[in-house]
């Protein structure tokens, strides 16, 4: 379930990110989208690696 809504959310970012790069005057939305994205997947790969550790 968790990794559903993380994966949901990367795709979000990753839409956003390339539509601001695409639509010009909209860089800010591109920026917004790219640090969501990479915050959305450090907390995905913390989630995972604290559940792999006993």
């Amino acid at each position: 379930m968790v990794w559903k809504v993380i994966g949901g959310l990367l795709l979000l970012w990753l839409v956003i990110s390339v539509a601001g790069f695409v639509i010009k005057g909209l860089f800010w939305l591109a920026v917004i989208g790219g640090v969501l994205f990479v915050a959305t997947a450090a907390i995905g790969w913390a989630r995972d690696r604290k559940q792999i550790k006993p």
